[in-house]
């Protein structure tokens, strides 16, 4: 690791412009987040196209910040109204919104920063440790290891897939489907196109997550009966800022919920595809086994796990996209078009040639997880007003317009739009099949470094397939590709032997 880099980082993110965009976009997240059917990912997919008018080291700031803090917004109407301002706060408002209902409101939400705090910084830690360590042994990947490293992302979806297994495969095929649209690589001929010179050079991907994750939630919210629907009995809770201040006794109860959920979203997190509910219902399972019955009924652990769950992938997801140039989910899929549009590309040489930016972005994600505590303690009684008074129509067509503007400046085309429209509906469709996302996306941004990588591999071994078996690192992740493939298969023959009488 190049500390001096690393230092002279830090003490660029503390001047002046990069801080205040970095608070901006933690302040910014926080809003978001707790604002029903706005996240993270649709937040990141309008600003990507904006940040291009920006200089780098005031993008990545204010990205940087809504990614850290979106996820931690999401959990105040989940704890107060028992609306998950983000898909990350699901199992939050389980137990959030019964401690709501008993009264302790504030305490809920105190709960909820220190977890996503502490989280949130030990993942910032594992970002800057290990993302330039693992770019370093990066450089030595060749085509067949990172063929190997595609396939293996592309397992994790479907083999950690929380009993969506086929969902999930089937997800991932559409995307591989999706991604073959364009001009062939190893022959130079187009594919799918019919004849359509704009989809000669494939379909643009920023489009693509503007639609999936923009336009099929105003889909939703459209076709919603229940979109005013509020919970009458959060609507007077009173927040107070000395109930969010948790007592010493408060916090070592908790540290051991936060250091086991810490470590599964960390290993989660860089993963690539594994996806942040998967580690929020594995703490959450963690929790459940523990206490039993007792979750659901306002246990402050069962608001600890998912919260210090879903922080902790945030930072820890960023490592396989910065020093393999993988991403680690969807949301960081984002950042791989950002970097792209500031004319960075990540990977192995990321951390060599433009030390800059990669130790500002990882030095970052640091300082805004520490920001976002006391941040998160003084919007937490001023955003539950803001929650309640938007207008489930105002904010539709307010997302439906930065969505549009979002996927016409990719290009300066219609075509964009047209884009984002069409993904807009199949995303509405995948919601209401309950068909994961997450395998779609990391499918289209994998495949043409699968497809590259597997042609190259050819050319190398004389067109063997034994190459891939033969390289040991190779070798080691298609066996890990092979265990998480049959990992559901497995689980399903036990259950089903366990259900047998005898």
């Amino acid at each position: 690791m190049d500390y001096s880099a690393l230092l002279a980082a830090g003490a660029h993110a503390f001047s002046l412009w990069p801080l205040l965009s970095l608070l901006a976009g933690v302040s910014l997240g926080l809003v978001v987040g707790s604002i029903p059917g706005l996240n993270d990912t649709i937040t990141l997919a309008v600003l990507v196209p904006i940040t291009f008018a920006l200089p780098s080291n005031i993008a990545f700031p204010l990205l940087v910040g809504v990614y850290c803090s979106a996820c931690f917004g999401g959990a105040f109407p989940a704890i107060l109204l028992k609306i998950p301002g983000t898909a990350s706060s699901v199992l939050t408002a389980v137990d959030g919104h019964a401690m709501t209902r008993q009264g302790r409101a504030g305490q809920a939400l105190g709960i909820a920063t220190y977890s996503s705090t502490f989280a949130g910084t030990l993942s910032a830690l594992v970002l800057i440790f290990f993302a330039p360590i693992l770019a370093q042994y990066a450089l030595r990947f060749g085509p067949a290891e990172y063929f190997a490293l595609c396939i293996l992302g592309l397992s994790t979806v479907v083999g950690m897939g929380a009993g969506n297994a086929m969902k999930s495969a089937l997800a991932c095929l559409l995307g591989l489907l999706v991604a073959m649209i364009g001009m062939s690589p190893e022959s130079g001929y187009p594919r799918f196109t019919s004849g359509n010179f704009w989809l000669y050079e494939g379909l643009p991907l920023t489009p693509i997550l503007i639609g999936l994750f923009g336009l099929s939630v105003v889909f939703e919210m459209l076709s919603s009966e229940r979109s005013n629907a509020r919970d009458k009995g959060a609507d007077e809770v009173p927040v107070r800022f000395a109930d969010m201040l948790l007592p010493w006794s408060m916090v070592r109860r908790l540290l051991p919920t936060w250091l086991n959920a810490s470590a599964l979203g960390n290993l989660v997190g860089v993963l690539p595809g594994a996806g942040m509910l998967v580690a929020i219902y594995m703490a959450y399972e963690r929790v459940r086994r523990k206490f039993g019955e007792r979750c659901g009924q306002g246990l402050p652990e069962g608001i600890a796990a998912p919260e210090a769950a879903n922080n902790s992938v945030v930072a820890s997801s960023m490592v396989p996209l910065l020093s393999l140039g993988i991403p680690g989910n969807s949301t960081s899929a984002l950042f791989l078009g950002a970097l792209l549009i500031q004319g960075l590309r990540p990977g192995p040489s990321l951390f060599t040639d433009t030390p800059d930016i990669a130790y500002l972005i990882v030095i970052c994600f640091l300082i805004a997880n520490l920001a976002m505590f006391p941040l998160g303690l003084l919007l937490a009684r001023i955003i539950p007003n803001m929650i309640r008074s938007v207008p489930r129509a105002l904010l539709a067509a307010a997302i439906a317009c930065l969505c549009f503007t979002g996927a016409f400046a990719i290009g300066n085309s219609v075509f964009g739009i047209m884009v984002a429209v069409a993904f807009g509906i199949i995303g509405f469709m995948f919601n209401r099949l309950q068909v994961p996302l997450s395998p779609f996306i990391l499918a289209l941004v994998l495949a043409p470094v699968i497809e590259r990588a597997f042609f190259q591999s050819m050319s190398l071994s004389g067109g063997s397939v034994a190459y891939f078996v033969t390289q040991p690192l190779s070798a080691a992740m298609l066996l890990f590709t092979l265990i998480f493939m049959v990992w559901p298969l497995g689980k399903l023959i036990i259950r089903r032997r366990r259900q047998v009488p005898g």
